[in-house]
């Protein structure tokens, strides 16, 4: 049975650039299928649904996607899906979750969960989050630590203490940032470095009371808001949140509060899906290595990712290791290996102000 203490804070504010053509200000990645049947988010509140049902799910977002987000989860209180003011990275966002959260049920232990990931294996991963919130009810600050896969440059880590045993609660000794590849090697060699997910847990007043010790004024600001629900909150929420610091929880919390416990956890299939060739990494291939979304004709063609709709045949004849995803109105044409990169075409639209493009 569920705990009527934990609530789930599903973090949905991003853009998703790298996903372009497909995702846009009004439908960036996390509301798109990308992977299965189901959008991202959709996927994510499923998967949570045996811990935390629908009710006590609350999602922050942006203004361009929060009626989208309305439209593919209506089992979820419309109310509960607040469009932030004005991006101001997770430190505020979270606090005014549990600003929010502490006010509706002085108990309230939170999740924080990303809304654009994939994990292959629920039931693992859920052993995990249960654990991770039995710690929190304690009073602890937990987070979750993913076993790396290789040698990656591209996530932060999570240092635990030598000897540490998978699924145990066990003392963060440090957070890492990104490093470069000789150090991420050393890292996964180490055995006691772990992916920082960002999935974290933490009771209401817990995380409240770390913000005013690490970030008073932005504490002060959200303490400011009056109950949630009340006639005046929106109007006040639009002036105070964009005065909040732009600051991740990382930085203004994890890495500053005196104690931190986690938990390194075993394989649970997680993937960040960060760019087209993640999805292709994650989709059935053919012979020739090839993954489509689309009916495909391949010739003397290996390794690549195809997403042109359902309803068109797409056609490869002697190419290799290509993206290309058509919409109704842009078409992406990329190296596999240059996938990280396409984000920077969503920079130039915006410089060259093609609105309707991005």
């Amino acid at each position: 049975m569920a705990n009527p203490k934990y609530y789930g804070l599903i973090l949905a504010g991003g853009r998703g650039t790298r996903f372009w053509p497909q995702s846009r200000r009004r439908h960036p990645k996390q509301v798109l299928n990308v992977a299965g049947e189901r959008s991202l988010i959709q996927a994510t509140v499923d998967r949570l649904a045996p811990i935390i049902p629908p009710e006590r799910i609350w999602i922050l977002t942006n203004d361009f996607v929060r009626d989208e987000i309305v439209r593919q989860l209506p089992e979820v209180p419309k109310k509960q899906i607040i469009a932030e003011p004005k991006q101001r990275n997770t430190a505020p966002a979270i606090g005014l979750a549990a600003h929010i959260l502490q006010s509706i049920d002085p108990d309230a232990v939170m999740g924080v969960f990303p809304s654009d990931h994939v994990i292959a294996k629920p039931k693992r991963y859920l052993q995990w989050v249960r654990r991770a919130f039995q710690a929190a009810q304690k009073g602890h600050v937990t987070v979750l630590g993913l076993t790396p896969r290789w040698a990656e440059t591209g996530y932060g880590y999570i240092e635990f203490p030598e000897g540490a045993l998978a699924g145990e609660i066990s003392e963060v000794r440090k957070f890492r940032e990104k490093p470069d590849l000789k150090t991420a090697r050393k890292y996964v060699a180490a055995g006691r470095f772990f992916w920082n997910a960002g999935m974290f847990f933490w009771r209401a007043d817990v995380l409240l009371e770390n913000l005013r010790l690490h970030l008073p004024k932005t504490a002060t600001l959200l303490a400011s808001l009056p109950a949630f629900g009340s006639r005046n909150f929106a109007a006040q929420l639009a002036r105070t949140f964009p005065l909040c610091e732009d600051i991740s929880i990382d930085y203004a919390v994890l890495e500053r509060a005196a104690k931190v416990t986690g938990i390194a956890c075993d394989e649970i299939g997680w993937n960040d899906v960060g760019s087209w060739n993640a999805v292709y990494e994650l989709l059935p291939r053919d012979a020739d290595r090839n993954a489509s979304r689309s009916e495909l004709i391949a010739s003397d063609s290996t390794g690549n990712y195809i997403d042109a709709g359902k309803k068109k045949l797409v056609a490869l004849l002697g190419v290799k290791d290509l993206i290309v995803i058509d919409t109704p109105d842009a078409l992406l044409i990329a190296d596999r290996s240059q996938a990280q990169r396409v984000g920077d075409i969503v920079k130039r639209l915006e410089k060259d102000r093609r609105e309707n493009l991005y």
